[in-house]
């Protein structure tokens, strides 16, 4: 049985590098994402790859980082790409491989 602290919304308190910043949840991405400006400013790395990605803006190969975050308590070693997300509400992306480690989303929270 998962305990209540297990549970995410669509918009969830991410801890990167003893920084705290709202993250958007989403199922539909594989892989976490961060915007490359706050990437800097957090001193991620190194760059362990590059991967190629589609997206609604058409297809790019973006570097990939392996770091821990910290969500709802829990400290998760992920990879993250790091891409232009300026445009985008949230500077951070938590995708697929990270919520598979013991959280189910519950979109009304």
């Amino acid at each position: 049985m998962l305990k209540d602290n297990e549970i995410l919304g669509l918009v969830e308190k991410v801890k990167i590098k003893g920084r705290e910043i709202l993250a958007r949840v989403d199922t539909g991405a594989r892989r976490c994402s961060i915007d490359k400006k706050l990437a800097n400013e957090l001193k991620l790395g190194p760059v362990i790859g590059n991967r190629k990605y589609r997206s609604a803006h058409g297809k790019s190969i973006r570097p990939v980082v392996i770091e821990e975050i910290e969500l709802k308590g829990k400290k998760l070693i992920v990879k993250i790409n790091l891409s232009d997300r300026r445009e985008m509400k949230y500077n951070f992306l938590v995708g697929r491989e990270a919520l598979k480690k013991g959280f189910l989303i519950d979109p009304s929270r």
